[in-house]
């Protein structure tokens, strides 16, 4: 008896269908605006498996002229901040004026586990049924930060299905905020009034980033700490030279539970927008994120290739050994297997 006659019919015809996946049909799905396109993009996006790779170049390759349409809006801010709770009456709002959200939201991994939790479609229940809403929690692997390590093409598969808002979300820890600011238009930091770090926010990078400094939760007994707060930091971003986009950076109170304070975050946004568009920033830093990600894309690569081969594997362990037992410094060994690495590929 065969085990195939037993598959549910329907079930069987989506196996076959995901069998004879192709460019043309995804992209073709996926200008059409098909959620479920794009998650399946997404899931070969993020695959490990080689036999995609080739798929996925030409699917990105194919997006490109139906991308670079939408703002993307970096959100960070430590664990509690509310993000979760800002996004989702944020990005109401933005349906309300008739936009289309796409959320690429990135979940921690466990370094012990490897686990992730990927709870933001629970966190962001009222959203997540919205029609012109997309989310996609992804877990952050082992990558910089903790942003995942295909976010960058995933904004481009979002843009080519429709979706004229990005937002990333990160972590909020670590060097994470590098890596989205270099994804993004805009770059939106969410702080906590008496949290006790309003000092470590002035820490000179995350600074120099933001493009709006938000205080969050600014409601009830919290509103008067929060006016501090937005005290504190107005004066600290004095202290900053102008950014190259010559857009100067808010601090505003919002309270995400109550809807206050959110609307006047977008018109900031298409302030910035309008203003970068206009000087000439907007398109010029588009080009420059291009080029970071040609470098981080190639260091990849060749990290990848060095790390894979199975001689510099053996010939690594050796060293390993011997900086254990004090015959070599980490250093030379570096130096050593480099050596080795460039002899090898002259071999060819």
């Amino acid at each position: 008896m065969r085990l195939n006659n037993h598959i549910n019919p329907k079930y069987k015809s989506s196996l076959q269908k995901r069998k004879s996946l192709s460019t043309k049909n995804l992209l073709q799905r996926l200008i059409n605006g098909d959620k479920v396109a794009l998650s399946q993009s997404i899931t070969l996006i993020e695959s490990e498996q080689k036999k995609h790779q080739k798929l996925v170049d030409k699917l990105i390759t194919s997006s490109l002229p139906h991308s670079g349409q939408s703002i993307r809006i970096g959100i960070t801010g430590v664990p509690g901040v509310g993000k979760s709770t800002f996004i989702e009456a944020f990005g109401k709002m933005l349906i309300r004026k008739g936009k289309r959200i796409a959320v690429l939201a990135v979940d921690p991994t466990s370094s012990v586990s490897k686990g992730s939790i990927l709870g933001d479609k629970t966190r962001m229940q009222s959203l997540v049924n919205e029609k012109n809403a997309f989310i996609r929690p992804t877990a952050s692997g082992s990558s910089l930060g903790g942003v995942a390590r295909k976010t960058r093409e995933n904004i481009i598969l979002c843009e080519a299905a429709g979706y004229d808002v990005i937002l990333v979300e990160t972590v909020g820890v670590g060097q994470s905020e590098t890596a989205v600011h270099s994804m993004t238009d805009f770059f939106l930091l969410l702080k906590l009034a008496g949290a006790g770090d309003e000092l470590q926010g002035i820490k000179r990078g995350i600074i120099e980033m933001a493009d709006v400094i938000l205080i969050n939760k600014a409601d009830g007994e919290n509103q008067k700490a929060a006016k501090q707060a937005q005290m504190e930091f107005k004066r600290a971003l004095h202290l900053y030279p102008e950014k190259q986009s010559k857009w100067a950076p808010k601090v505003k109170c919002v309270s995400s539970l109550n809807n206050d304070g959110i609307g006047k975050v977008w018109d900031m946004i298409e302030s910035y927008k309008n203003k970068t568009i206009e000087n000439g920033f907007f398109h010029q830093n588009r080009f420059e994120q291009q080029k970071f990600w040609l470098y981080d894309s190639l260091n990849q690569k060749l990290k990848q290739n060095f790390y894979d081969n199975p001689k510099l594997k053996s010939k690594l362990k050796t060293y390993l050994t011997q900086i254990e037992k004090q015959e070599i410094s980490s250093f030379k060994a570096a130096d050593e297997l480099y050596k080795y690495y460039l002899d090898l590929l002259n071999a060819k």
